[in-house]
Parts: C-alpha cells; sequence; structure tokens
C-alpha cells in the first residue's frame, strides 16, 4: 500500500506533464470540480492502492504497462470504475468525476468479489457506523429487522435470528469475520445466535443464494457480522457506549480498543448486558386465562457477557493474527414452562405462588469459546496475487434448565478452515480457488433431545471470476462440496401417536423404542452462479444473476425424533415416514434440495434521488419443510392428571407432530428502496418488501413474512440528528395448515442525537424511541406470536463515545 506524503506530493507538483516510470497519477474531483480528499484509489487485480490528498491528487507508484482498472471511493459518493492503457512511461494526470449518492456504498467483506450495495449482481446490504449503533438490539435478528427483505422470526426478544426471503434456520447462514458462528442458532428458535452486535463495526445480509465461498448452508442468504478481533493495523482507537432502555429495563456497557506498536496490533473487547421482563400494552396471550397477568411477558428476562482479545503481527504484504473470545448469556425461554399457574388450584397470586412459577419456568444457559485464526497475504510477483486464511474453532454449550435442574444440554464442538487462493489479472479476468473444510460434532442430551447426536463434515472446492467489457460486470463461480452426516444411536420410537379421534389417556409417558439404529449418509451438492452488472446510463445500473444451488438435508432435519418445546411441535425428520399412523424408517433416497434462484435489480445511485429495486424468483425442489401430520404425541413431561377424559379432542399435554417431507416450492418477491435527499438537511427513504412463499402442489408455507412498507424521514446538521419512521406490516392470511392468519399493525419509530467534543474524544449522547405508539403487535413469523406480542412502548438512553 502506498500512502500520499509531502515528499510525494512534491513531486507530484513537479511531474504536470511527464509521468513517473511505470506510474499512474491523477486527481478525484466531484462534478462541480471540486477536489475529494481521501478517496481510496485501487488498481484491480493487483495490490496497488492508496488515497488521495487535500487537493485530491494520487500517485500509484510500480504499475506495469497495459490495460488497467481503477476502482475509486470515497464517502458520499457513488464508487466508480475507470478503464485505463498505461504506456510504458507511465500514464500522467488523469482526471475522475465521482458522482454524489444518497445510497450507502459500504463494501461487503463477506463478498467473494468486490461490492457494494450498488455494484453487486447480487443484492446485498450493509448497516454500519451510526446506523448500527442506533439500531442495534440484544438480538441478530432484532438489530436487522428494519432491512429490507429481512424479517424476525421474534422469539420474545430473546434469541430472534434474521429472516431472509422468508427463508431461515439452516437456510440462512450466520458467520462471523466470514466463519460459522459454530453455535445451535440453526437447529431452533430458541437457541440464540452467539454474535454480538454491540462490539460489531458492520453487518452485513447478502440476500438470495451466496453458496459459492460459504457453502450450501447459504442457499437462502448470509448474515455476516464484522469485529476486528484480529486487527489489520495498529493505529490507536477505541469506542464505547452506555445504553439503559424503559420497556425491560435493560442496562447495557460495550467497548472495543486497537492499539499497537511497531509490527504488533492487539484488540480487545468487552460488552455487559442485563434486561428483566419486557412490558406490553395488554395480554401476553391471544385468549387469556382467567388468571393471566397483564402487561408483561413472562420469563423474559436475560444477561449476557463476554469479551475478544486478539493480536496480529503486522507484515509489509499483509498481517497473521489470532484470537479468542468467550460469551455467556443466560435467558428465559418464554412459553416453556411444564407448570406454574397452570396447575394451581385458584387464583391466588400470592408471593408464594409466584416464586413457585419462577422456579418452574425454564431458561438457556449458554457458554461459547471461539478461536480465530485470520491471515492476509499479498505478492507483487508471480501468478497468485493474494492467498487469505481463516480459522476457527468453537466450543458451544446450551443447557435448557427447570426448576435448578439441567433438563436438555446441547453441545457443538465445531473447526472450520478456508484458503483463497487469488490470482493477477490474466486477459483481464480477476478472482480465484477457495478450498473450504468444516466439521461439526454435535450431541443433544436430556428429556427434550429431539435430534440424536451427529457428526457433520463438509469439504469443498470453489471457484469465482469476474470482468469488465466495457459497460458490463460479468460474474462466474461454482461450488462442489462433499459433505456426510454420520449418526449412532438414531432412535425410532413408537410414541403412540393419534389422531382426535383416537385420544387414549392410558398409554405411558415414556415411548417404547422401537428400533436403534446407526446413519451415515453422503452427499455431494454443487452450485453454480453468473450474474452481469450493466453501466447502461451514467449513475445507473442493472443487474441480474442467476443460480443454481444445491443443499443437502441438515442433520436435525434428517434425524429428529422427539418433542422440541421451542416450536411447540413434536419433529420427526426425513430419515422416517408415517405408514398407517405409524413412524417407519424411509428406504427412499434422500435427496438434495435444489434452487433455482433469478434475481433482477434496477438502480439509480447518482444525485439527490436514487433507487434499488428487486424481483426475484426462487424455485426450489425437494424443499424440505415441516409438514402437519394430523397426529398428536406426548410432550415428554408427567402433567399428573391434567387431561379432561371427557373430551377426545382434549390435547393437554401433547404436541402436534410434524414430519419433515421434501415438496416443491416457489418463492417470490418484490424489495424496493427509494432515497430522496430533500435538501441538505433533510432526507426521505421509503421501502417495501413482499415475499410469496408456496408449495407447487397447493397450500402456502408457513410463517411467510407479511407485505411490509417502512418510510423514514432523517434530518443531519452540525452536531445534531434525528429520524423519525413508521412501518406498515399488512395482514398475513396466507397460512399453512393449523397456522392462524395475522393481524396488520404499524410501529413508530423515532431518535435524536447529538455529538460534542471532550478533550480528544468525541461523544454521543442519544435518545431513541420504539412502538411510540404502544402498538398490540404479534409477529407473523414468530412461534411465540400467540403468546409473546412486540415489546410496548420504549425509550432508550445512551451515551457512546470514540477517540
Amino acid at each position: 500500500m502506498f500512502k500520499p506524503t509531502l515528499l510525494t506530493a512534491a513531486v507530484f507538483a513537479a511531474l504536470t506533464s511527464t509521468a513517473y516510470a511505470d506510474s499512474i497519477t491523477g486527481t478525484v474531483t466531484d462534478a462541480a470540480g471540486k477536489p475529494v480528499a481521501n478517496a481510496r484509489v485501487q488498481l484491480m487485480g493487483t495490490n496497488g492502492e492508496t488515497r488521495t490528498d487535500e487537493q485530491g491528487r494520487f500517485v500509484l507508484a510500480n504499475v506495469n504497462a497495459g490495460e488497467a482498472e481503477l476502482h475509486i471511493e470515497a464517502s458520499r459518493f457513488a464508487h466508480r470504475d475507470v478503464h485505463v492503457e498505461i504506456p510504458a512511461q507511465g500514464l500522467a494526470n488523469l482526471s475522475v468525476v465521482l458522482l454524489t449518492t444518497t445510497i450507502e456504498t459500504i463494501d461487503v467483506k463477506a463478498s467473494p468479489f468486490h461490492a457494494s450495495a450498488t455494484e453487486s449482481s447480487l443484492p446485498v446490504s450493509v448497516l454500519a457506523g451510526d446506523a448500527l449503533k442506533m439500531r442495534q438490539a440484544a438480538t441478530l435478528g432484532d438489530t436487522l429487522k428494519n432491512e429490507v427483505g429481512v424479517h424476525s422470526n421474534f422469539y420474545g426478544g430473546v434469541t430472534s435470528s434474521p429472516i431472509i426471503r422468508g427463508l431461515d434456520g439452516p437456510r440462512v447462514l450466520i458467520t462471523q469475520n466470514g466463519l460459522d458462528a459454530g453455535d445451535a442458532s440453526r437447529v431452533g428458535p430458541d437457541h440464540s445466535v452467539a454474535s454480538e452486535a454491540s462490539t460489531a463495526t458492520q453487518i452485513e445480509v447478502l440476500r438470495g443464494p451466496a453458496t459459492l465461498f460459504y457453502g450450501s448452508g447459504a442457499i437462502g442468504g448470509v448474515v455476516n457480522v464484522v469485529d476486528e478481533r484480529v486487527p489489520t493495523d495498529n493505529n490507536t482507537r477505541a469506542e464505547w457506549m452506555l445504553q439503559r432502555e424503559s420497556v425491560n429495563n435493560e442496562k447495557l456497557a460495550a467497548g472495543s480498543i486497537v492499539t499497537g506498536a511497531d509490527n504488533i496490533a492487539v484488540y480487545a473487547d468487552a460488552f455487559w448486558r442485563d434486561n428483566g421482563e419486557y412490558r406490553i400494552p395488554g395480554f401476553a396471550e391471544v385468549e387469556p386465562d382467567a388468571d393471566a397477568v397483564a402487561g408483561v411477558v413472562e420469563n423474559t428476562a436475560a444477561t449476557a457477557k463476554g469479551f475478544t482479545l486478539g493480536g496480529s503481527y503486522l507484515l509489509d504484504n499483509g498481517y497473521i493474527g489470532l484470537s479468542y473470545g468467550r460469551l455467556d448469556r443466560e435467558y428465559g425461554i418464554p412459553g416453556h414452562a411444564h407448570g406454574g399457574h397452570e396447575e394451581h388450584d385458584d387464583h391466588d397470586e400470592s408471593a408464594d405462588e409466584h416464586s413457585e412459577h419462577e422456579e418452574e419456568a425454564v431458561f438457556a444457559d449458554l457458554t461459547q469459546h471461539r478461536v480465530q485464526l485470520l491471515s492476509e497475504l499479498s505478492f507483487s510477483t508471480g501468478l497468485i496475487r493474494a492467498i487469505n486464511s481463516r480459522f476457527a474453532f468453537t466450543d458451544y454449550e446450551h443447557a435448557e434448565i427447570e426448576a435448578g435442574i439441567v433438563g436438555t444440554t446441547f453441545n457443538n464442538q465445531s473447526s472450520e478452515a478456508r484458503i483463497e487462493v487469488l490470482h493477477r489479472t490474466y486477459q483481464g479476468w480477476r478472482g480465484g480457488v477457495s478450498l473450504h473444510y468444516k466439521h461439526s460434532d454435535f450431541d443433544a442430551i436430556g428429556e427434550e433431545a429431539f435430534t440424536p447426536p451427529s457428526e457433520t463434515e463438509m469439504l469443498a472446492l470453489g471457484w469465482v471470476e469476474e470482468r469488465h467489457f466495457g459497460p458490463w460486470l460479468v460474474q462466474l463461480g461454482a461450488r462442489v462440496e462433499r459433505i456426510t452426516i454420520d449418526a449412532t444411536d438414531v432412535l425410532l420410537p413408537d410414541i403412540g401417536a393419534h389422531g382426535d379421534d383416537e385420544h387414549d389417556h392410558e398409554h405411558d409417558h415414556d415411548a417404547e423404542v422401537i428400533r436403534v439404529f446407526d446413519v451415515s449418509q453422503k452427499f455431494t451438492p454443487y452450485s453454480l452462479s453468473a450474474g452481469a452488472v450493466w453501466d447502461f446510463a451514467e449513475g445507473y445500473n442493472l443487474g441480474v444473476s442467476l443460480s443454481r444451488s444445491q443443499r443437502a438435508a441438515s442433520a436435525s432435519e434428517l434425524l429428529s425424533f422427539g418433542p422440541h418445546i421451542g416450536t411447540a411441535s413434536y419433529e420427526v425428520g426425513a430419515m422416517f415416514t408415517l405408514d398407517d399412523n405409524e413412524f417407519v424408517l424411509n428406504t427412499k433416497p434422500i435427496e438434495l434440495e435444489v434452487a433455482n434462484n433469478l434475481d433482477i435489480t434496477l438502480r439509480k445511485f447518482s444525485g439527490n434521488t436514487g433507487f434499488v429495486l428487486n424481483a426475484f424468483y426462487n424455485q426450489v425442489d425437494n424443499y424440505y419443510y415441516q409438514q402437519n401430520t394430523g397426529l398428536f404425541a406426548e410432550d415428554g413431561h408427567d402433567h399428573g392428571d391434567e387431561h379432561d377424559h371427557g373430551d377426545e379432542h382434549d390435547h393437554s399435554g401433547e404436541l402436534p407432530v410434524y414430519l419433515f417431507t421434501a415438496a416443491d416450492v416457489t418463492l417470490n418477491g418484490l424489495e424496493a428502496q427509494y432515497v430522496w435527499q430533500i435538501n441538505a438537511p433533510f432526507k426521505l427513504t421509503l421501502q417495501g418488501d413482499y415475499i410469496r412463499a408456496r408449495l407447487n402442489g397447493g397450500g402456502d408455507l408457513p410463517r411467510t413474512p407479511p407485505l411490509r412498507f417502512a418510510a423514514e424521514l432523517a434530518y443531519e446538521q452540525d452536531a445534531v440528528s434525528a429520524d423519525l419512521r413508521a412501518t406498515r406490516y399488512m395482514k398475513q392470511d396466507k397460512t399453512s395448515g393449523l397456522e392462524t392468519a395475522t393481524d396488520g399493525y404499524t410501529l413508530l419509530d423515532a431518535s435524536v442525537s447529538y455529538r460534542f467534543d471532550v478533550g480528544s474524544s468525541q461523544l454521543t449522547a442519544y435518545l431513541k424511541g420504539q412502538n411510540l405508539t404502544d402498538e398490540d403487535a404479534r409477529v407473523h413469523t414468530s412461534f411465540l406470536k400467540d403468546i409473546a406480542p412486540l415489546p410496548g412502548r420504549t425509550v432508550a438512553l445512551g451515551v457512546r463515545g470514540s477517540f
């Protein structure tokens, strides 16, 4: 990397008409001819990079003669690619003009291609800076819920994870600095995502299949949480924040620091969060009991803490670094209790009964240890331009505790390695190959261990390339994987499943095991992708992406056989099939899930107005989903004699049985965002998204997000920033069997902040409010929508600083 100095500026001034031998000199200005300082200038396909000085001037030294491409980017300007022919004596006095933009153009680190929101053939979005700090929440899903095309599976505010275009679970990959988070959040909605937003520098969302570098688990998209735990420089800087929120008495403290000396860089961060049960305007239950308590969602208290230590050795051509992080989180699991006030003989809300209920409430205790080794090395000569290496080891444990006793424990030890080898530009093509390995040893032990212990191993080879052809940018990619799933002690029990007309209370709560067997499944999924971005007019482009992605069903989708209280269902995996109300082994081959996805994106990204319009169509063959069998089975707990034996349709203490079944489905939708810089301080943003998810044989997929619109008016001038946002969620009545419709609702949010300096530190004091109208809102994508609405009116007060 080459940075301008006073010496290079003086040399630049002396060379007004003659360039350096083998160098490029030039200036970067805006449309009015004013210099753009601190613009980043990259020579694509090489490691050449510099920044402009205060007069907009730059020098790129040691360049080779021939055809080349420069990429220029600066804050509040649209990125620009410039194609040049470099003569043997170098290129002098190159003039580059950047256009202002109202759309964020932050680079996406999770993409194998150089990409921002305005440059990729796939739709991407990034939440960073002040916007991230103002939207960060206790869970990843709630942090991202306002992003276009992203919803939350809201689980009482304790474990919510993101839904991308109606897909979640094993189809949406959650990564930390490009590597799998290594938790159990893809198994069930009551399992927390082991990533923290308060110490992140940016969070990236790749919508649509992103399987080329991240694997078949990303068939629906990728959410990448980026932090500086392995620092790439040793410039001293720090950030911290303190916040207090009213709706649940949340207290938050977080901070991070990067520093170092000579060739050593060090990093440290830490956070602490504690909250009580959150308040609501009415009853938690849609149909409350006579003894129900209004105004609160019980068992939603949580506490979390964590820290990370990291360091790097800085080289002339890159860095190599190591980090260790620990996360501890304890949280209630709302609706997950097996007694409490339901067993009281009367409605006396005495202190003793409340204490008994607290003891019987179920909560989760999560601990994760994570080690990461990251390295990026660049080379100035030879065929290989760069080698990027990423390694991670994660030890995750999640215990569910009831009445002080551990009922079920989930463990996941995972290791992952990815090595990317990027070649030097060849005939205009840039790209490289990746070798990716991942191993997961997962087990669940206890009365609600609905899936047996299993090991999953993946080895993959990926390839990506891109090239400009005039105004066209073409992007190509392919990936092939080898996946094995091995499990011992897989159980086939007789669960006494029955329909409404076969209700029998005489069978035992303990299921009789018919068979114990081993499973070894091998899959070879592949993915292909082709995309293009056409700059058909200044400040406009059209992106098209076509992909075919295959996914192997996860271990839980194949092997589950037991009560999963977090989803209020008895889950049976695809390794089994239903025959005359009895479950037997499935003798048919387990098919790969195959997604054929088309994305079309139209963008305007220059001037005082901008927009991004996206349409997608996703045809998925052999889509694994939970089909309602119409049967019921015991939930595995002894409820005493609480059944009403006179009612043959009473299912107290029972769960509906869902079987993982493969079917062809179609998902299509629209996403839109319009931004208008009304004048210097005021900006208006309008956005909306719509998803339609159907079974090709008839019917709808469950928990599909409803049509949504949002409008936000923002103000920023001098030290003051403020915004007012209204979001309308429409009624969702396109439902699957046993799923109820959800009424629409409108949320009103606002925030205001003031920046000021104290010595060498910049501080920001802020006030933000959510659901200001105290709306009784139920999230259709939530498994708990009938017992846990969104929090009521809340106000958060905080201060953050940096130096």
